[in-house]
């Protein structure tokens, strides 16, 4: 979508996100708009914005519900990959912790496996929801990502599990927590690591090498919806602890109309079962 006013009358967001706390249906006036420019000046000043109890409880109730429905079906999925998501460069030296592949293991939904009736894959697809990220990361347009596994998936990191650092493929991406762990999995970044011409190495590289002083971390409630730039800051979920996994949508979106990821980063990220959709289409 570009950034004509959005049609809410009948828009899912309406009827998920507590508006009372977070006035989104009107952001050029009032409280909406005075709600907009702190959320603008959070990501000017931290690259994050952490809107806790974002959606209503009975709403969340109900999208914890339905994702969790739909994570038997999942697979779970063994990640093997570098912080920028692509294959290892040759040319960096051995020890260059950029050259080493960081693994997770989660239970993930891809888009095309989350029906289009549900409250989540309509809340994604909410003209209103994306214009409100657009506005906040202040971005002249914005579409919801066109790529078919990437544009729309839940994660569940089971006990024992983690979220390896990376980057991610688009700037604006957007998570949404649904059920939280007992005890850990908290969200870690470091925000503004890289540009589209530099990063900063040095920091990037004592955080691989497990210092975490520079880097932020935060704990989150169920219902907390978080804007971060994810393309441009290195970011992981710290081990889940307790008995309960912890189950995040994650929310992508492009200011390119259209783009979809390649093959190659579409089969690192999801293997087996995509490798064969996209093996099964080239030969028909």
């Amino acid at each position: 979508m570009n950034h004509a006013t959005p049609q809410i009358e009948t828009d899912m967001t309406l009827e998920l996100v507590d508006l009372e706390r977070y006035p989104i249906a009107d952001l050029d006036q009032g409280l909406g708009a005075d709600f907009l420019a702190q959320c603008q000046t959070q990501m000017e000043e931290h690259g994050w914005c952490n809107l806790d109890g974002f959606i209503r409880e009975d709403a969340l109730e109900a999208l914890a519900a339905e994702s969790n429905d739909l994570l038997p079906s999942a697979p779970v999925l063994t990640i093997k990959r570098t912080i920028y998501q692509g294959a290892v460069d040759p040319d960096a030296p051995a020890d260059d912790p950029r050259r080493k592949e960081y693994m997770h293991k989660a239970v993930q939904l891809a888009d095309d496996q989350i029906p289009k009736e549900t409250l989540l894959k309509q809340l994604y697809t909410s003209d209103l929801l994306t214009e409100f990220v657009r506005r906040v990361q202040q971005k002249p347009q914005l579409y919801r990502c066109a790529d078919e596994f990437q544009a729309l998936n839940v994660v569940a990191l089971q006990p024992g599990s983690w979220h390896a650092w990376h980057y991610d493929t688009t700037e604006c991406t957007v998570t949404l927590l649904l059920q939280s762990a007992e005890e850990g999995g908290e969200f870690a970044f470091l925000p503004n690591s890289r540009t589209d011409e530099t990063e900063d190495g040095e920091s990037v590289t004592r955080l691989l090498s497990g210092d975490m002083s520079a880097a932020q971390t935060f704990s989150r409630g169920a219902g907390t919806f978080t804007l971060f730039r994810g393309g441009y800051s290195l970011h992981g979920v710290t081990e889940v602890q307790g008995n309960r996994p912890r189950v995040t949508a994650i929310l992508t979106y492009d200011e390119q109309p259209g783009r979809v990821l390649s093959d190659d980063v579409n089969i690192r990220i999801y293997g087996d079962r995509v490798k064969k959709i996209l093996a099964d289409r080239a030969s028909a």
